[in-house]
């Protein structure tokens, strides 16, 4: 015998002693289903489902501390402004309060019109008949009826075969049918779930749906829901996608069957699983927001809806205050948001990366140029604005942070556009502060930076005033400088600029040279501010500055002296004697 034919043949208690409670070997994979001519792989989503939120239901039974009646109330308010049209209330004959709360909603007349509300019930008389009586007087409702199907409940739990688990199934369908008639004022809708879908043998689970549909008979009355949950998530997306369009091949009365899918996250892929399903044919989706839901949670709506939205297509929520709805949801939950959490955690419309930070801008700046009929901005795949952020947080600036980033915040927030090659000079300034910090830097952190040690005028390097004269096509000026004593300086060159770095040359008798320069107006308007920036070399010692004011030529000096006097302590500026002139 081989070892692992011996490992076999051992219960799981035994490997479990032998290796330790962390042993795959007690686990055996999921078998696929042999469906050769799948067509859903081919499929692309082009719309919709139609929604239910089980946030009052499924999400609330997996609260610590379950919803109050008021805060039910509040999530109930909350879904119909979002848009849900049907919503599952709870489950009214299991408790007091869930039955309290349904009554509350239909006297108080606090369903819309357009709103349906769904309840759950187990396939059993009582329970059916006191959930009627919690939905008496409402206009329109569904009520789910379940059961569990699977091998592991018919045969560890109820003890049961094929034939008594179908038949429970078919008697709770018909007492959902006989109680209905008893109110007709009200507009009903069946739905049955084989609970444990993913768990039951497919052609079951079709056998004992078909006996539920012949039951309530759609085609001669309404549309019906089979709704089939992945209870537990056992399989790949791609196995459960088979079984979804196997099981839409072999309902009868497809055309009068709303397939509808109610996927767990145990494997987090509840998302990813519905997806594929509707490819595969359902036509309806449960889930609940922000994937709230028993174990690790339900199918997430907002992550799903918000992949539709990402590729064109009209998810039906709205999602425009997205902030409200995290506000709502964390306040009655009692339950945190991921900063990671797709689409509306925190952090996801962030960038630390150097190179993210200079793409975003890069990307942002050449879509406004362009004026590109559809988003496409690098690490940005929708407009956080959509979702009613702003830009504030788009890019976050720590000591892993680069170039475009730190310049991005200052041209996002200050309307400061920094010459390209003035950015690195800018960015070592901030790095440094965030190394020292240990922690990111906000975007007035990094205008204080800015203004600290490129914008302030270094102490004695004010400039008062200036003259300015043409001779033989050259600036002849004279400059008024605040020194340690007040300074008036002569020289000349090709412009106000040339002329200042002559002056200053002759007078401490230094190598001065103008390498970069940039001027750009910071406002649009005849009274807009100008920003000048300047890198100057003081017998090679390289210094940049810069200046804002309303007069160019003003802007342009005040750069250059600052910049020189940011170099004076580092080159030990002396002015010359006339001795040594």
């Amino acid at each position: 015998m081989s070892i692992s034919q011996a490992n076999d043949s051992k219960s799981v208690a035994q490997q479990m002693a032998e290796a330790g409670s962390f042993d795959h070997r007690k686990y055996k994979s999921y078998a696929p289903l042999a469906l050769r001519d799948r067509t859903w792989p081919d499929k692309q989503l082009t719309k919709a489902p139609i929604w239910c939120s089980v946030d009052l239901r499924d999400g609330n039974q997996a609260l610590i501390k379950p919803m109050t009646v008021e805060q039910k109330v509040r999530m109930f308010q909350l879904l119909v402004k979002l848009g849900f049209k049907q919503i599952e209330i709870g489950f009214p004959s299991a408790a007091q309060p869930e039955f309290e709360f349904a009554r509350k909603l239909i006297e108080e007349d606090l369903i819309p019109d357009d709103v349906t509300i769904q309840v759950l019930t187990q396939a059993r008389e009582h329970l059916i008949q006191k959930t009627y009586e919690a939905l008496d007087g409402v206009k329109k409702a569904i009520v789910h009826v379940y059961n569990s199907t699977s091998t592991v409940q018919r045969e560890q739990t109820f003890g049961m075969n094929k034939d008594e688990i179908a038949r429970i199934a078919v008697q709770g369908a018909q007492w959902v049918q006989d109680y209905a008639a008893k109110y007709p004022q009200t507009e009903w809708t069946f739905q049955y779930s084989p609970e444990s879908f993913t768990g039951t043998e497919v052609d079951y689970a079709i056998d004992v749906c078909n006996q539920v549909i012949e039951t309530w008979n759609p085609q001669a009355t309404k549309p019906v829901i089979i709704n089939l949950p992945a209870t537990v998530e056992m399989s790949t997306p791609n196995v459960f996608a088979d079984q979804i369009e196997y099981m839409c091949r072999g309902l009868a009365q497809r055309d009068h069957v709303i397939v509808s899918l109610h996927t767990h996250n145990d494997r987090g892929c509840g998302v990813a699983a519905t997806e594929l399903g509707l490819m595969a044919g359902a036509d309806r989706v449960e889930g609940a927001l922000l994937g709230n839901g028993e174990r690790t949670g339900n199918m997430d709506t907002v992550t799903l809806a918000m992949n539709l939205y990402s590729q064109g297509i009209d998810p039906e929520l709205d999602f425009s205050n997205v902030q409200e709805m995290i506000d709502v949801c964390t306040d009655v939950t009692d339950l945190p948001v991921h900063p990671r959490h797709p689409w509306v955690g925190e952090l996801v419309y962030t960038a630390f990366s150097g190179s993210h930070q200079d793409a975003i801008r890069k990307s942002l700046q050449y879509h406004n140029e362009k004026q590109l009929p559809h988003w496409e901005v690098a690490y940005l795949p929708i407009n956080p604005a959509d979702l009613g952020r702003d830009y504030e947080a788009v890019v976050r600036i720590n000591s892993q942070s680069g170039k475009g980033g730190v310049a991005h915040v200052l041209e996002r927030d200050h309307g400061i556009e920094l010459p390209k090659w003035m950015h690195g000079h800018v960015s070592k300034i901030v790095q440094k502060a965030a190394e020292d910090a240990g922690a990111e830097l906000r975007g007035p952190q990094i205008k204080k930076l800015f203004d600290e040690n490129f914008i302030e005028v270094p102490d004695g390097w004010d400039l008062r005033g200036y003259d300015l004269s043409n001779q033989d096509s050259q600036t002849v000026a004279t400059f008024r400088i605040e020194a340690a004593e007040p300074l008036e300086l002569k020289g000349r060159g090709q412009g106000a600029l040339e002329a200042l770095a002559d002056a200053l040359s002759q007078h401490y008798g230094v190598t001065m040279k103008v390498t970069q320069f940039d001027e750009h107006a910071l406002r649009q308007g005849t009274d807009s501010d100008a920003i000048a920036s300047v890198c100057v070399t003081v017998d090679g010692e390289e210094s940049v500055a810069a200046y804002i004011h309303e007069d160019t030529t003003t802007a342009n000096l005040q750069a250059l002296l600052s910049a020189v006097g940011r170099a004076a302590a580092r080159v030990n500026l002396t002015a010359r004697t006339a001795e040594t002139a």
